[in-house]
């Protein structure tokens, strides 16, 4: 929702614009051929948050040396094939465009800074090939000298910094997390509580990568990031964790299987869990203390209902060991972070996967390669002079956007854009710059427009758009030392601007346009693809890592299922209740080899069913309902269970009530076939 700016927006603008005519200052006292090159790159570098700011700016830098060596390597040695040359630039930007978007953390500035920046210095260096070195070092301190303004007024000048945002952000989170979990405990179903429990796993997608800047704030938490990423795989975790209890104790009230002592005990979970201030940590033991008492009077043997309770407190136990870590972690962060003091209840792991969409990625890459060649074709064909430019910023636009579905309707946006800067940028040159004389009245005349423009960049709404406005008309004002503008130079740049993000346009909507219904049906194949493979697995997935990779994919999948519409297929699939059958199924891998034969055979034949069955909804692309007979291979593998192992069958049965409750959560309660033997079963020896 849109608003008005304010302090924080406000400081943001003057400080941006100031970075900008400090740039142009040091420029023109050194005396570099295109000081607008540095202002523009102030605008395009410029973050609200200075974690993110520095981040970016290190990153830019190292993806413009990288950048502008491409170009001196490739525009002597084939500047006498034209048609060589713009195909070897082409390959380049839609190579380091493809590896961008694979790398979805701050370094893959690197690449997208190195793709566009040798178009960039590149092409317009085509005309004078022996200069290219003096062109490329000339572009690499401009844009050098943008992005170390930038960096030096935004970590100076009234800092905002990115640790405060964040932790804000976080404890709105688990507010959130720690609502669901007061419903969960008490067997609340919410009609319209889905699709909230499926945007905190999009936000908690969204603050691990905006944690992944931590490391460049400047501020107490640049030395915590260690432990904020310890924190957000916990709030990865206790997603599934806080669906797998709701579920439980949902069907456990249904069957009347809630005992008084479970339900004192959930209790004493919703009043720890709600606590405003954080609680003492020997709570968190009184509570595993109570969990496990009520654990050992709960025999698996004694039908469904005591099955649900083991499965139950299990989660349970989980469920407090997540929360209290959670605080110990917030607390420990906030004391300024370093060695941890107290032990932490889920073991750290400092792996973690990510979702990487190749297929995607080479297509924009090849949307980007055709684009640059489209364009130099035209240019090669007319010998047209402005042409370079067209070429450069045609790469430029095809990489600024292409991390979106769609980047169509955000280039027609960016091509509106160039229009409106191509008219800002004619009355400034030839009816306000005529009249400017000296550095401060110069000042005077951008600020007119730039600190509105700032203004756009500093509200989330409008942030695109300004960011665009600012860059292009920058580049487009073409600021030199003294007054040098003509009409036919202002119109050749303005007809270049325009078909270079006119080409983009059209070649991104015929290759690269893809619809949110597309990239959510993707993403679901892909993580039952990953589902349907598990029992394949040589070495099964770490638990931790699978889920984190699950919910990476889920928050990718949230924002996409928002846009398909209530009425569509997508919308009914429960995306938790995969997640859970996927740890469940890690669970059974992991601890087969220790199951008697016996016991063994029935969980591979679980296994490889519901293997089967996602396998099944790859091939047709939907949600289908699992085959009746997967019902029975899990009853029978919960009769052979129990009847083999007796006492010690807690492990494999509870993974397997965990299958058959996200699998066939509407199946009748499962019923023994037989009852099991008086005792203890005897227990076979794992072969």
């Amino acid at each position: 929702m849109s608003r008005w700016p304010g302090i924080n927006e406000w400081l943001f603008s003057a400080k941006t614009f100031a970075a900008a005519m400090l740039a142009v200052y040091i420029a023109f006292a050194m005396g570099l051929e295109r000081p607008y090159w540095a202002m523009a790159t102030v605008y395009i570098v410029s973050q609200p948050l200075t974690g993110t700011l520095r981040s970016k700016s290190l990153y830019r830098l190292l993806g413009t040396l990288i950048g502008a060596a491409a170009a001196v390597t490739l525009v002597p040695n084939l500047v006498a094939a034209p048609a060589l040359l713009s195909a070897a630039l082409a390959l380049w930007t839609g190579a380091c465009l493809y590896l961008a978007l694979l790398d979805r953390t701050p370094r893959s500035y690197v690449f997208l800074l190195a793709g566009y920046t040798a178009g960039l210095i590149g092409f317009p260096a085509v005309d004078t090939p022996l200069a290219i070195w003096d062109i490329a070092v000339s572009r690499v301190e401009e844009i050098w000298l943008g992005i170390i303004c930038a960096t030096v007024v935004g970590t100076v000048v009234f800092p905002r910094a990115l640790g405060p945002t964040l932790s804000e952000r976080i404890l709105a989170w688990v507010g959130s997390a720690s609502s669901w979990a007061e419903q969960a405990l008490g067997g609340d179903v919410d009609p319209g509580g889905e699709t909230a429990h499926l945007r905190l796993a999009a936000d908690a997608v969204e603050l691990r990568l905006l944690a992944s800047h931590l490391a460049y704030d400047a501020s107490k938490w640049e030395v915590a990031t260690r432990w904020v990423r310890e924190a957000q795989r916990r709030m990865v975790f206790m997603l599934p964790l806080l669906s797998s209890v709701g579920d439980r104790l949902t069907a456990l009230k249904a069957a009347g299987g809630a005992t008084p002592e479970l339900e004192h005990l959930l209790a004493d979970l919703r009043q720890w869990v709600r606590a405003g201030t954080p609680p003492p940590r020997s709570e968190a033991q009184r509570l595993r203390t109570a969990i496990a008492q009520l654990e050992v009077k709960t025999d698996p043997r004694e039908g469904w209902n005591a099955m649900m309770r083991s499965s139950l407190l299990l989660r349970l136990h989980e469920l407090v060991n997540v929360r209290q870590d959670l605080r110990d972690l917030r607390r420990h962060i906030e004391t300024g972070g370093g060695p941890l003091r107290t032990p932490l209840a889920i073991p750290s792991d400092r792996l973690e996967l990510m979702h990487h969409d190749h297929s995607l990625a080479l297509l924009s890459g090849l949307a980007a390669m055709l684009t640059i060649l489209l364009v130099c074709g035209v240019w090669i064909a007319t010998g047209w002079h402005a042409g370079s430019g067209s070429a450069a910023l045609a790469s430029a636009a095809c990489c600024l956007f292409a991390a979106m579905d769609d980047p169509t309707p955000a280039l027609k946006s960016f091509l509106v854009v160039a229009v409106l800067s191509i008219l800002a940028v004619g009355i400034g040159l030839f009816a306000i710059l005529p009249v400017v004389h000296d550095f401060e009245t110069l000042v005077l005349a951008l600020g007119a427009f730039f600190i509105p423009s700032g203004l756009l960049m500093a509200m989330p709404p409008t942030q695109a758009l300004g960011t665009a406005l600012s860059f292009v008309t920058a580049t487009l004002l073409s600021l030199q030392g003294a007054y040098a503008a003509d009409f036919v130079t202002y119109a050749d740049g303005s007809i270049a601007a325009l078909l270079g993000v006119g080409a983009a346009v059209v070649m991104t909507a015929l290759i690269r346009s893809v619809g949110a219904e597309w990239s959510a049906r993707r993403l679901l194949r892909t993580g039952w693809r990953d589902l349907a493979s598990l029992p394949d697995q040589a070495t099964p997935h770490e638990r931790n890592l699978l889920a984190g990779l699950l919910l990476d994919r889920l928050g990718l999948l949230v924002p996409r299922l928002a846009t398909v519409g209530a009425g569509n297929d997508l919308a009914a699939i429960d995306v938790l209740a995969d997640l859970r059958v996927g740890i469940n199924m890690i669970e059974l891998q992991r601890h087969r080899d220790m199951m008697p034969p016996s016991v063994r055979q029935t969980v591979d034949t679980v296994l490889s069913g519901t293997a089967r069955h996602f396998a099944a909804q790859v091939a047709v692309g939907r949600a289908e309902p699992p085959a009746p007979a997967l019902l029975g291979d899990i009853d029978h593998a919960l009769e052979v269970t129990v009847n083999t192992l007796g006492g010690h069958s807690r492990n494999p049965l509870l993974q397997l009530v965990g299958i058959r409750r996200a699998l066939f959560a509407d199946a009748p309660p499962y019923r023994p076939a037989r009852p099991p033997p008086d005792g203890e079963a005897l227990v076979e020896t794992a072969a």
